[in-house]
């Protein structure tokens, strides 16, 4: 398994490039948008994702490793596959991974390829993933280790009330820095929804 390659790039075309090792060129699909922003003759790092099948041996390749992990969840949808899962990246991550837990099924459709069933699929598999990711995250900017479990526990709390799991993550994201103890939380997101 190739993990990542650097090189240079020798040739580019619209959705690939060619990165040389030291003697071994290797094809790398890549996104639109990182395509028009490389230059050939110039040095490269790639994390790569290599799908291999009995006729195929195809790499893809990504700037880094959170991309890498998303285009992975992506493609381990039923029914989407690398070549999809790489138009689906070439809109912007962070809209995408918006689109998902705001349930925006016609940013997903914008997609080439994709269409509402796939696109409620993509937001049914992967928004649950996405929404713990982002109240790790939010967790990980406090200076207390522990505050994570507090979120997690004062979330499963106001799961348990009946609130969505988007709206909760969404109010958490502005709670002042001083509430820390999961009553203070769940007082603060009942006084702000």
């Amino acid at each position: 398994m190739i993990a990542y390659l650097k090189g240079n790039i020798v040739k580019k075309t619209g959705r690939a490039i060619v990165i040389d090792t030291g003697n071994i060129g290797y094809l790398v699909y890549i996104t639109k948008p990182l395509a028009a922003e490389l230059l050939e003759d110039t040095e490269i790092k790639l994390f790569i994702h290599s799908h291999i099948k009995e006729d195929i041996f195809d790499l893809y390749g990504f700037i880094n490793y959170k991309d890498l992990e998303f285009f992975e969840r992506i493609i381990g949808i039923s029914g989407i596959g690398p070549k999809t899962g790489l138009e689906i990246l070439s809109l912007p991550p962070d809209k995408i991974k918006k689109a998902i837990i705001n349930e925006d099924e016609a940013f997903i459709c914008q997609t080439p390829g994709i269409g509402k069933k796939t696109a409620k699929r993509i937001i049914l598999e992967l928004k649950d993933k996405l929404e713990t990711e982002d109240l790790e995250n939010i967790s990980l900017d406090r200076t207390e280790k522990t505050l994570s479990e507090v979120h997690r526990e004062a979330v499963d709390a106001l799961l348990k009330l009946g609130y969505q799991r988007h709206e909760v993550i969404r109010t958490l994201k502005d709670i002042p820095k001083e509430i820390i103890e999961a009553e203070e939380i769940i007082t603060y997101f009942l006084k702000n929804t």
